[in-house]
Formats: C-alpha cells, structure tokens, sequence
C-alpha cells in the first residue's frame, strides 16, 4: 500500500484565494492515492502579479467571486516619427538622422592645393627669344588667356635698329597672332616707311599685353603687372637703338610714370634696363587713336621725326 500524497505546496496568494472560494480545507488535505483525482496544479497558478493591495480587494468582492484580475492594458506603439521636412541643399537621410552629424573624410594626400605659379619673371630669367615665344602663347599668368584666340609674342627685323612697342592686341591681332595688323597696322607701316624704316628688316614690333582684353577695353593694373616682364626680356635681348611707343598704357608702363600722353610726347626719356643700359625713348599717339582723330597725326609725324633724329 502506497503512503498517501503529500498535499500540494501553495504561495500565501493562492492561499487566499482558495479560502474566497471554499477549497482551502479540500485542497490542502491529503486524499488516498487511489481516490485523489489528478489534478495539474498548473491550473490554479495565476500569471499576473498582483499588486501589494489584491488581498483586500479580493475580501470586498461581493458573493466571494473571484473578481477577475485586471491585466494591464497594453501600451499602444509609439508612431513611427515623421521625417523632417528637407531643406535646400540639405539630404532628408541626414536631417531624420539621430545624433550628432558624421564628421566629414579626411582629405586625401593628393587632394593638397596645387602649388602657386612660379611668376613670369622667374619662368623667362634665362629664356632666349625663341624660348620666350613659346612661353607666352603657353602663357597663364593673368585670366586674358581664357578668351584668347592667339597670344601675340611680337615680330619683326634682327638686328633690331627700333623697337616700337604698342598697348595690347586688337581683335585682327588676335585672330592672327601677329602685332598691328588691320587698319591700325597699315597706318604704322606707313609712318615708319616714311623715314626708311620696315618692320621686314630693322623694327620690331611688340604689345606690353599679349594677350587681347575682351572688346578691346584698356589693360588692368594686374594685367599689365604679369605681362610686362616679357616686354621687358625682349628689350634685354633685342637691345635697340632707341624705343617708339605708341599709346598712354605703353608709355605710362614703359617709363613707370602716371603723366598724360600729351606732357610726355615731344622729348626723349631714357629707359634704364636691369643690365645697366640706356636706351632713349620717344612717346607718340596709338594709330587707333590717330584713325580715329586724324588732325593728331602731324604731332605724331613730329614724334617721328624727333627718333629719326637720334641715329
């Protein structure tokens, strides 16, 4: 004969709730093993955990019911937060992004700025002419170069007996890439015939600019201030007898002065070149101008006139 079962272990809860319901006694007792129904005692177990004050609410409930136990209502889920409206410029993947903003990449090695421009003077130190002419029509020194169709190194007879320097290609110069050509160009050809000199044979002629400024507008300082040094070699290499500039910009650059054109035609200035040279120079009228103002044309007659003169 088998011992009688035990009777089952119950928490100080169920405790309770088997007296509100009349079976503390029938449950707690131990029955005969051979009558004792089976009985799972998961039945009775209760999966919510009631608060400190169930015992008191469960003694007011009226009939001894069990009251049913609440269950917590379930928290409704958060929506989902709505993206941020996008701004100009701004991806909506960073404003809807949590947290501080991703910190831009490191800038490769090879992204490092290009190094500055070795300046013209530096490039045309030792440079021959014909070096020097590659130079300019490869020449970025200054913006002209991106609306240029030819830069214009100059051209003209060697040994150079005249230099006749001008102001800056027009637009006939810049199509073909040679100096004072045009209208412009037969007006000088023909002063300078008119006291036996040639630009084939004994002149050379040449812009302190190189390049055309756009619609022919007057050159800027900071134009004039990268380009000269070319001007400035070929007079070092060309070594001329004497110098005829034509125009304001060409005279006021050659001779570092801000005088008027008017006080500074009908003498001779002198040119000191870095090598210790003098040369004597004579200011006249551009052609452009004397085209455009023919009664100045015996004043530039004198101008010419006055350089013959010289030799």
């Amino acid at each position: 004969m088998m011992p009688p079962a035990a009777a089952p272990r119950v928490n100080p809860l169920q405790r309770i709730w088997l007296r509100e319901i009349g079976m503390e006694r029938l449950w707690l007792r131990p029955a005969p093993a051979a009558s004792r129904p089976a009985i799972e005692p998961q039945a009775l177990v209760s999966n919510p955990v009631l608060p400190a004050s169930a015992p008191a609410a469960l003694a007011d409930a009226p009939g001894g019911a069990a009251p049913a136990v609440a269950r917590p209502a379930a928290t409704p889920a958060a929506p989902p937060a709505e993206p941020a409206a996008a701004r100009p410029g701004m991806p909506a993947s960073i404003l809807n992004r949590n947290g501080p903003p991703p910190r831009p990449a490191p800038k490769a090695a090879d992204e490092a700025p290009p190094p500055a421009p070795i300046p013209v003077a530096e490039t045309i130190r030792n440079a021959t002419l014909d070096e020097m002419r590659d130079l300019v029509v490869a020449c970025e020194a200054c913006g002209l170069c991106k609306g240029r169709r030819n830069a214009v190194f100059g051209h003209g007879g060697q040994p150079t007996r005249w230099l006749v320097v001008g102001e800056a290609p027009g637009e006939q110069e810049d199509r073909q890439g040679q100096p004072f050509v045009g209208r412009s160009g037969q007006l000088l050809d023909a002063m300078l015939s008119a006291v036996s000199m040639s630009r084939e044979r004994d002149v050379f002629i040449t812009n302190v600019i190189k390049c055309r400024p756009p619609g022919n507008r007057n050159p800027k300082p900071e134009e004039i201030a990268a380009c000269s040094p070319y001007l400035m070699r070929q007079i070092a290499l060309l070594k001329p007898e004497r110098i005829l500039v034509l125009g304001r910009f060409a005279a006021q650059t050659l001779l570092g002065t801000d005088a008027t054109i008017g006080s500074l035609r009908g003498r001779i200035h002198q040119l000191k070149t870095d090598e210790g040279q003098q040369i004597p120079v004579v200011v006249s009228y551009h052609p452009a101008y004397l085209l455009r103002s023919p009664s100045e044309k015996a004043r530039a007659w004198q101008d010419l006139k006055l350089a013959a003169r010289m030799g």
